[in-house]
């Protein structure tokens, strides 16, 4: 064992603190990462606030992580000592159930176990990125392909970054489809920006009248206030495809009076409280579909990474050229590290 520095929530009330946790020793099989970078993601924010109500304190979050190897096991054999490496949302799954066996092991039947807060269906408490370091079996660790002056922005992509791709290529959102971005927060700015790149017809939908040069600047062809009747009217059975990535309840039949005939919107934005029924009409007089998806597997997470690295995709701005991040935690500054 040893210890490693980290920042934990020890309550669903307080903000986050230096606290000091240890890792397991690697195994034969083991890859160990100091971490370099960790992205601040809003189920981060859910667990350290109990919103979700299953957090195990202390909760040390971050799912987002980018490293760089400084032990292997000795049955480690695709990662070497001084690899970039990433760790997203799982570091461990059955590997037996059916869902394993697809490279599904984000629907693994008996439960993944979370980089952070643990197994899914209960059991021993993990520890995530917001540390310094951390310990993680080889199959559950990525490679990094992007260049290293990127990894800050590369962070991000290990839960966003998956979280919009996965149902973007599952939904063939490319070449001669019409597709939907709802939202431009941490989800919806990647979906932009990957959907973008798949080559799809992209609209932006924001409640925000501010956003539509930050959603044309990261790829959206069209933007559309989607409080505006007369604009959301323009868009009424245009879409093949609707991303609907807003984390807080909100009317669906909108949207779904936006898809075509066997259009689909998926869901993957994680509200504290549900959504408002939708009208079944507006789904079963065009045979449309509501979804959902949740991240991928490691092999689609791998893919996703290779995609992002080929078309030069991570959080940077692509007019300053800077990382979006800021480290605030219920409204206050996090506390400086120890």
């Amino acid at each position: 064992m040893s210890k490693a520095k980290a920042y934990a929530a020890l309550n669903a009330n307080s903000a986050l603190v230096p606290f000091e946790i240890e890792r397991r020793t690697p195994g034969p099989d083991d890859v160990q990462i100091q971490i370099l970078y960790c992205g601040v993601c809003h189920s981060d924010l859910h667990t350290a606030r109990n919103e979700w109500r299953n957090t195990l304190y202390p909760s040390v979050p971050g799912h987002e992580i980018v490293g760089r190897v400084v032990a292997v096991g000795k049955q480690v054999r695709n990662f070497k000592v001084g690899d970039l490496a990433g760790v997203g949302c799982m570091v461990d799954s059955c590997g037996n159930c059916p869902s394993c066996h697809d490279h599904e092991e984000q629907f693994c039947d008996h439960g993944f176990t979370g980089t952070y807060n643990g197994p899914l269906l209960g059991g021993e408490n993990t520890y995530g990125g917001y540390s310094q370091s951390i310990v993680v079996k080889e199959s559950f660790v990525l490679h990094i392909r992007h260049q290293e002056q990127d990894l800050a922005g590369v962070a991000p992509l290990l839960c966003a970054g998956i979280t919009t791709y996965s149902p973007l290529s599952r939904w063939g959102a490319g070449p001669g489809k019409k597709v939907g971005i709802v939202g431009l927060g941490g989800l919806g700015h990647m979906g932009v920006k990957i959907a973008h790149a798949m080559g799809a017809q992209l609209v932006l939908f924001t409640t925000s009248a501010g956003k539509i040069e930050d959603g044309k600047c990261l790829g959206a062809g069209e933007v559309c206030v989607s409080t505006d009747p007369e604009q959301m009217a323009r868009y009424a059975g245009q879409l093949d495809f609707i991303l609907n990535t807003v984390a807080a309840p909100h009317a669906l039949d909108p949207y779904v009076e936006l898809l075509k005939r066997d259009g689909t919107m998926a869901l993957v934005g994680a509200p504290a409280e549900p959504h408002p029924a939708p009208n079944v009409f507006g789904l079963i007089l065009k045979r449309r579909r509501i979804a959902s998806s949740l991240i991928g597997g490691i092999r689609e997470t791998q893919e996703m990474l290779d995609f992002c690295a080929e078309h030069g995709i991570s959080w940077r701005d692509k007019r300053t050229g800077a990382v979006r991040v800021r480290l605030r935690y219920n409204d206050r500054p996090m506390p400086e590290p120890r």
